[in-house]
């Protein structure tokens, strides 16, 4: 079961995307159709993990042949995900520090991604780096955006898109709530999560 505060966590970061994608303007080049950002593994939480399979369980119960796909495209991607797997394959449980990680399966498409439209079929259970990927968003790192937006942009016009992250330590206690109620640590990718 997802935590209560969920819900609350979800809106939070949607508000705070849409002021910032409204900030951004023609800058931000995301759109439907747009699948930069869903090839490639990437780490998720406990919590995301855990709202991507309660999307799976609705889309069920409203479009099971959706639904269906989406669980045979997982399966697939796993199969192609084991050989070299840098995390436990028994729980899905990604080990960052490895250092095969950074070159990790950068090809390898999302299952969520529906291959005919370019979309996501578990949009509204996404996990959240997927909700603020794109914007600017500011790490140890520095700002950080999608390559494909802000092409040309200027460094002021970036950080007038920036993302305002204050839902953080929301997120943590919830992950943590997440990862007790599922019995499991640590990041995972969203084809482990699924078939969890």
């Amino acid at each position: 079961m997802l935590p209560a505060g969920d819900n609350q966590l979800v809106q939070i970061v949607n508000a705070a995307t849409a002021d910032a994608a409204r900030r951004s303007g023609d800058w931000l080049k995301c759109r439907p159709g747009c699948t930069q950002c869903c090839i490639g593994v990437f780490p998720i939480s406990q919590l995301d993990a855990l709202r991507l399979r309660h999307g799976l369980a609705d889309l069920e119960r409203t479009d099971a042949l959706r639904a269906g796909a989406i669980r045979r495209r997982a399966r697939e991607s796993v199969a192609r995900l084991k050989p070299d797997f840098p995390g436990n394959l028994e729980t899905g449980q990604l080990d960052e520090d490895d250092p095969s990680f950074a070159g990790f399966a950068n090809d390898e498409p999302c299952p969520v991604l529906d291959p005919t439209t370019g979309t996501c079929d578990l949009y509204s259970a996404r996990p959240m780096t997927c909700r603020v990927f794109g914007l600017p968003i500011r790490s140890t790192d520095g700002i950080g955006v999608c390559e494909l937006c802000f092409d040309g942009a200027s460094d002021s016009e970036i950080l007038d898109g920036e993302l305002q992250t204050g839902w953080t330590s929301l997120e943590g206690s919830l992950n943590t709530e997440a990862e007790q109620a599922s019995g499991r640590k640590g990041s995972t990718v969203v084809a482990f999560a699924l078939l969890a």
